[in-house]
C-alpha cells in the first residue's frame, strides 16, 4: 500500500472508531449496572459482524493486535 493510501486508511478508520465509540457510550451508559458487561458483548457482536466483510485470518490478525495493545498498555500501567 502506497503512503497516501495507508494515511487514507488510517484517517478513515479513526473517524469509524469515533463512530463506534460514540455508539458504545450510549449503549454502555444504556446498560447501567451492566455496562461492562455490554462492552464486551459489543466486542462479540462486532466480530461476529466483521467476519461477513473480512476473512476470518484478516479478523483473527486484528484481534490479535488489539490484545498486544492490551497487554502493553497493562505494562505500562504497571512501570
Amino acid at each position: 500500500m502506497t503512503e497516501q493510501g495507508r494515511s487514507t486508511a488510517e484517517a478513515m478508520f479513526e473517524k469509524a472508531l469515533d463512530v463506534a465509540e460514540k455508539h458504545l457510550d450510549a449503549a454502555v451508559r444504556e446498560g447501567g449496572p451492566l455496562g461492562a458487561y455490554v462492552a464486551i458483548a459489543m466486542i462479540e457482536a462486532a466480530v461476529n459482524q466483521a467476519v461477513e466483510h473480512a476473512s476470518n485470518t484478516d479478523i483473527a490478525d486484528m484481534l490479535r493486535d488489539l490484545a498486544e495493545q492490551i497487554e502493553n498498555d497493562g505494562d505500562d500501567e504497571e512501570d
